[in-house]
């Protein structure tokens, strides 16, 4: 199944058989110019008669061979790993073997052998060579920059694997200090913290992997966290939350929990009356997220070395993903630190 839709997934004017097509049909509009501007007695007249002669055919079939002779071996073999001599060499020979070869085909008008008018045969021959050559540089540069882009989006695909990754263990260190710090205070409420810890490390082990997830599933798992955290410091901070549930656009996994993450850090400890404020509204593909909390502007702080993993991860996440489809601001201002996020899911 996979490989039925990564089949109807490529592009169908870069398959095998549609490029052959192509080409074919280049080159019989190129042979067919003869006869559609032939003219006879100063009157236009199609001329498909001339088309089919020997010495047109031959003319076609010399022609034909050495745009993919030049194409497709010289270029490559020679040109390419800088054998300029052999490659001058090898162009030479191939139109005096055509300047040989076309006179030796009997025309209507005239016998066959060597004519003065051979040496017009210089000027197509320069033509498709250029239209050869010019075709292979072509075709290296496109598949230079598609491979520069696969070679990226590989090198981008394994940094968003290495973020994720960080996200799990940080998430998972700091809710298990507050397990620790719940086994101490209140051990009733451990069973139930625990039982929504497992949910919780289902969506991250099962869930997050996914390139994308639907909102919904998103902003339940920011509600199962949020609610983890009120079991810890019950009466001690107020969390007031106003979350749209979300609908089917898709967002990145674990993208909202470390503002939320942040503020529960900075936002509790020592601060009198504690606040946190989270809010999400969506609409049209445009999500508004936002996260508030109070906090001491002049305490000092002894940082671990787990400390700003949570906000440079997510800010890297966000310029890889939504480069130009998000705008971040984090603002401090008398005694409340503010992030606002806002995302343009559609047309991702």
């Amino acid at each position: 199944m996979g490989t039925i839709l990564l089949s109807m997934s490529k592009k169908w004017y870069k398959s095998k058989s549609a490029v052959i097509c192509f080409h074919i049909l280049a080159w019989v509009l190129l042979f067919s110019l003869p006869a559609l501007f032939h003219r006879e007695n100063d009157q236009p007249r199609i001329n498909w008669k001339g088309m089919t002669t020997p010495k047109a055919l031959v003319f076609d079939a010399c022609f034909v061979s050495l745009f993919y002779l030049n194409s497709l071996v010289l270029i490559p073999r020679l040109l390419n790993r800088k054998r300029f001599g052999a490659y001058i060499s090898s162009v030479v020979i191939l139109f005096v073997f055509v300047l040989i070869i076309l006179p030796l085909v009997p025309s209507e008008n005239r016998q066959s052998g060597f004519h003065r008018e051979s040496f017009f045969l210089v000027f197509p021959f320069l033509f498709i060579w250029a239209m050869s050559t010019a075709y292979r540089f072509f075709s290296d540069q496109v598949e230079t920059e598609q491979l520069l882009k696969e070679r990226e989006n590989e090198n981008l695909k394994t940094e968003l694997s290495f973020l994720r990754s960080q996200v799990s263990p940080h998430f998972l260190f700091n809710v298990l200090n507050n397990m620790v710090a719940m086994a101490r205070l209140k051990s009733e409420l451990l069973e139930p913290s625990l039982i929504r810890l497992s949910g919780l490390m289902r969506y991250m082990l099962y869930e997050s992997d996914e390139a994308k997830v639907p909102l919904s599933r998103e902003v339940e798992y920011v509600n199962s966290y949020m609610e983890l955290q009120k079991m810890r410091y019950t009466k001690s901070l107020s969390i007031k939350t106003d979350m749209d549930p979300g609908g089917n656009e898709l967002i990145e996994p674990m993208l909202l929990i470390p503002f939320i993450e942040n503020a529960f850090k900075h936002g509790t400890g020592v601060i009198e009356d504690p606040v946190i404020e989270i809010s999400l509204k969506q609409a049209d593909g445009l999500i508004d997220f936002r996260v508030k909390n109070k906090y001491i502007p002049d305490a000092g702080e002894i940082k671990d070395k787990t400390s700003g993993i949570g906000l440079s991860n997510v800010k890297r996440r966000l310029n890889l993903l939504y480069a130009h489809k998000h705008m971040l601001s984090m603002d401090k201002e008398n005694g409340w630190f503010a992030v606002s996020l806002q995302i343009k899911l559609h047309g991702q």
